[in-house]
């Protein structure tokens, strides 16, 4: 361990590698973690590859949402991978060493799925709302290009729009300590270690939250709320029902994902009596939803759960 105790705040020394000390004041039984936290990224990594197996293998599935249902599998793959394995490691090994490139990278690489998740919702809701509000214009809007298209688009736009803050955070002078009290790089814990003025790294995550996650937020709830505007509508009260069920539940699924971003932004800004919260918040963040995002939209979905019970050798009945 690095020992920067007798360091003056402005020496030039800077650090070359940070330690992840993991849990913040449940350092001496925190490895008991590691049971839950491999069931869940187990659980995500099991689940969505059968999401992506079931959609190539059953042609009935080659539609759009389905499309976009087997990227939201990848991204959510992509994002509990980027932290699990490192967490594991300090876990049961105690190598709780990172050097600042594999740290900024983690740190790129966690923002830029977070927001791909984000874009990936928004493509949803959008297909949601062309197949229930304008059903007669869903063959003509939401085609393979407009998949495509949309997925290029998301991808370009969080991994352009991310690149400044590991950047920013590189800049950034670490002279006086280098123990990180979190289980990942992320951007606030990180940059609260440097000794110079990090406002400008604060500032461009604060509104790359707002303008980009904002305004996802946004459509997904503008969507959502004229697709419940519209099913409220209809004559057949058990279509409305089944409806009604099936958006609940991803709109629920939506909203713990910016609901848990919304938090950990405001206890990592503030004093927090408990540290733990934000970061036991922040490791659940990038393995709850990848773990129960397939599993929701699968047990709602008919389709998909013939396309299990097809893989299982199963028989399958259900409405």
């Amino acid at each position: 361990m690095l020992d920067t105790s007798n360091l003056p705040a402005n020496s030039k020394f800077q650090v070359s590698e940070f330690i992840l000390m993991g849990f913040p004041g449940i350092h001496s039984w925190q490895h008991w973690l590691s049971l839950p936290l491999a069931l869940l990224y187990l659980l995500a990594l099991s689940a969505n590859i059968l999401i992506l197996i079931i959609v190539n293998q059953e042609a009935t599935l080659h539609q759009p949402m389905y499309y976009f249902l087997g990227i939201l599998a990848v991204v959510d793959m992509g994002l509990a991978t980027t932290i699990m394995p490192k967490i594991f490691t300090i876990l049961w090994f105690s190598a709780k060493t990172i050097g600042l490139p594999e740290c900024f990278v983690q740190m790129y690489a966690i923002h830029s799925f977070v927001g791909m998740e984000s874009g990936i919702f928004v493509c949803m809701a959008i297909d949601r709302y062309v197949a229930i509000c304008q059903p007669l214009c869903y063959s003509s809007v939401i085609t393979k290009s407009f998949v495509v298209k949309a997925t290029v688009f998301m991808a370009l736009r969080n991994s352009l729009t991310t690149i400044p803050i590991p950047v920013l955070a590189a800049q950034r002078h670490y002279c006086s300590k280098n123990q990180i009290e979190h289980c990942l790089c992320s951007n606030l814990g990180v940059t609260s270690l440097s000794c110079d003025d990090r406002t400008v790294n604060s500032v461009y995550q604060l509104l790359l939250a707002w303008i980009v996650m904002g305004s996802d937020l946004g459509l997904i709830l503008v969507s959502y709320a004229l697709i419940f505007h519209s099913v409220l509508k209809l004559n057949s009260t058990e279509a409305t029902s089944k409806a009604l069920s099936t958006c609940t539940s991803h709109l629920i699924l939506i909203l713990f994902f910016y609901t848990v971003v919304i938090v950990i932004s405001i206890t990592h800004s503030s004093t927090m009596t408990f540290p733990l919260i934000p970061v036991l918040l922040n490791v659940l963040h990038n393995v709850i939803p990848p773990a129960l995002n397939p599993m929701v939209y699968a047990l709602k979905n008919k389709e998909l759960r013939q396309g299990l019970c097809k893989l299982l050798k199963l028989d399958f009945k259900g409405n």
